[in-house]
C-alpha cells in the first residue's frame, strides 16, 4: 500500500532555513507530526510478532524486507488504550537514533511546510514525564503536536536493537 501525500505551503518565499517540512498524522481525533526527513515509508497495517515482557506501547515486530522493526503503538503511548488495528491502518517507518521504527497510526494525512518561528514550546502540563511533544503548531484549525521520537521509541525502556535479539532467538 503506497499513500501519495498532498502538499500545503505556507510560503515558497521561505528560505528553507526557516521552514520544517512535517509529515502529519491522526490518531483518533488528534493530529501529530514529525520531520519528514525521519520517515522513511508510509506502509498499510500488517500484523505483528509479539514480544514477551515488551513495554504496552511495543506492538511487536515486523520483517520489513529482512529488517526488524519494532512497532509501536502511538495510541497507548499516548494513554488512548491499544489501538485495534484494520486494514485501514497505517505503518509511518522512521529512522531514529541510527533505527528503524514504526510507528502505529490511524492514518496519513499530509506533508506541510511550517515557518520556524510557528512552532511553539509543549506547554508544562503535559501528561507524559517523558515529555512526547516538542512543540505545537496551529495548522488552520488543528493543532499539530511535533512528536518527539526518541521520547517515544525510550518510553517503554526496550530499544530496537534488543527486541530484534529477543525475536530471533524465539
Amino acid at each position: 500500500m503506497t499513500l501519495q501525500l498532498g502538499e500545503k505551503h505556507f510560503s515558497s518565499a521561505q528560505p528553507e532555513s526557516t521552514v520544517r517540512r512535517i509529515v502529519t498524522f491522526k490518531v483518533g481525533d488528534r493530529t501529530f507530526g514529525i520531520d519528514v526527513g525521519m520517515v522513511r515509508e508510509i506502509k498499510g497495517w500488517q500484523t505483528t510478532t509479539p514480544l514477551p515482557h515488551a513495554a504496552p506501547h511495543v506492538r511487536g515486530v515486523l520483517n520489513l524486507r529482512g529488517v526488524i522493526l519494532a512497532v509501536y503503538d502511538l495510541r497507548t503511548s499516548i494513554g488512548l488504550g491499544q489501538t485495534e488495528a484494520t486494514a485501514t491502518h497505517v505503518i509511518v517507518v522512521v529512522d531514529i537514533e541510527d533505527k528503524v521504527a514504526g510507528l502505529l497510526v490511524d492514518s496519513v494525512s499530509d506533508i506541510v511546510d511550517v515557518p520556524v518561528s510557528a512552532v511553539r514550546p509543549a506547554p508544562d502540563l503535559e501528561r507524559d514525564e517523558h515529555g512526547l511533544i516538542e512543540g505545537l503548531v496551529l495548522l488552520d484549525t488543528d493543532i499539530v503536536a511535533l512528536l518527539d521520537l526518541g521520547a517515544v521509541i525510550r518510553d517503554g525502556g526496550v530499544d530496537p536493537a534488543t527486541m530484534a535479539k529477543t525475536a530471533r532467538a524465539n
